[in-house]
C-alpha cells in the first residue's frame, strides 16, 4: 500500500448532502486520475469497508475491544499491509449513532464516507464515484482476520485472469466463514446500481452481481485447502469471544490469516467456542 494512503487531513460536510468525506491531503495520484468507462491499465484500486455501530445480535460490534483497541481499528490496520490498494475507505451511515466511526477514522486518518443505512449499495456506488475508484475491493467490520496479503489474492486473482472478470468473491471457495473479499469493476457496481430493485439484495450490495451469471462473469477463488468448518466472522458474543482468543494467542494482531489457520490446527478447541453459531441467511 503506498506510504502517503493515510496523508488525509480534514474531515467537511458536503453542503445539502448531509456526508462527510476527507478532501485535503488526498494523495497526488488521486488528484490526476480520471474516470474512465472501459479499464484503466493501472486502474484505480479502492478498498471500501463498511461498518455501523446497529446489530441486532451484537451492537455496537465493530467498536468492541480486541487486543484493547476497536475491531474495526484492529481490521484497517491489518488492512494497511495491502500491497495493491491505492485507497482505503471507512463507508459508514448518517446516522448519529455512527458519528464515533467517523470521529474515529479522523483519529486514524482514514478517508471516509457516510451515506444510507440500509441502501448500501448505493453507499458503496458514491463512495466509489467520490474516490474515483475503477476497482472496487468490498470488506466488511465484523471480518478482523482479513488481512492486508488476502486482500492482495483476491485483487491478483481478479487483475490477472484472462479473460478478465466482472467479480471476483472468497465465498464458498473454501475459505473460513469471515475471510472474505470480493473484487468487481466500477462498471459493474454502476450496473448493479442502477439496475438492482431488491431492497434486500441492495442491502447485501453484490447479489445482484453474483445472481446474474448472464450479465457478469463472475471467478471463485478456492482455498488450498477446506477451511469452511472454520467461523471467523464476528456476529455474536461468541463470536467475538472466539476473535479475542485467537489474538491473544498470537499476541501482534497483524499476524496473516495462514498464522491462525495454523493455530486453530494446534489448539482445535478454539474452534468451539463458536462452533454452534449459525450463520444468518440472506
Amino acid at each position: 500500500m503506498p506510504a502517503n494512503i493515510f496523508d488525509y487531513q480534514f474531515a467537511f460536510k458536503a453542503e445539502g448532502a448531509g456526508k462527510h468525506f476527507l478532501q485535503e491531503g488526498f494523495p497526488r495520484s488521486y488528484q490526476l486520475s480520471t474516470r474512465l468507462h472501459g479499464m484503466k491499465r493501472n486502474p484505480r484500486i479502492v478498498g471500501i469497508l463498511q461498518a455501523r455501530t446497529g446489530s441486532t445480535r451484537l451492537p455496537a460490534k465493530v467498536l468492541a475491544a480486541i487486543c484493547g483497541k476497536p475491531m474495526v481499528s484492529i481490521i484497517l490496520d491489518r488492512l494497511s499491509d495491502s500491497k495493491t490498494l491505492d485507497t482505503l475507505v471507512l463507508a459508514t451511515t448518517l446516522l448519529e449513532t455512527d458519528d464515533e466511526l467517523a470521529r474515529l477514522a479522523e483519529v486514524l486518518r482514514i478517508p471516509y464516507y457516510r451515506g444510507s443505512e440500509n441502501d448500501v449499495l448505493d453507499r458503496y456506488y458514491e463512495a466509489a464515484v467520490f474516490f474515483r475508484a475503477d476497482v472496487v475491493v468490498r470488506l466488511t467490520g465484523d471480518n478482523p482476520f482479513v488481512d492486508g496479503r488476502f486482500v492482495d489474492e483476491a485483487v491478483h486473482c481478479f487483475l490477472d485472469s484472462q479473460p478478465q472478470p466482472d467479480y471476483v468473491t472468497s465465498e464458498e471457495g473454501g475459505f473460513p466463514l469471515g475471510l472474505s473479499a470480493e473484487v468487481f469493476s466500477f462498471s459493474s457496481l454502476e450496473r448493479a446500481w442502477r439496475e438492482d430493485k431488491n431492497p434486500a439484495w441492495r442491502e447485501h450490495v453484490t447479489p445482484f452481481i453474483y445472481s446474474h451469471p448472464d450479465l457478469f462473469s463472475v471467478k471463485r477463488m478456492i482455498s488450498e485447502e477446506d477451511l469452511a468448518y472454520m467461523r471467523w466472522t464476528v456476529d455474536t458474543p461468541e463470536d467475538l469471544e472466539f476473535a479475542r482468543s485467537v489474538f491473544n494467542h498470537l499476541g501482534n494482531p497483524r499476524f496473516s490469516y495462514r498464522d491462525a489457520v495454523q493455530l486453530l490446527k494446534q489448539k482445535p478447541e478454539l474452534l468451539e467456542i463458536n462452533r454452534h453459531v449459525e450463520q444468518k441467511t440472506l
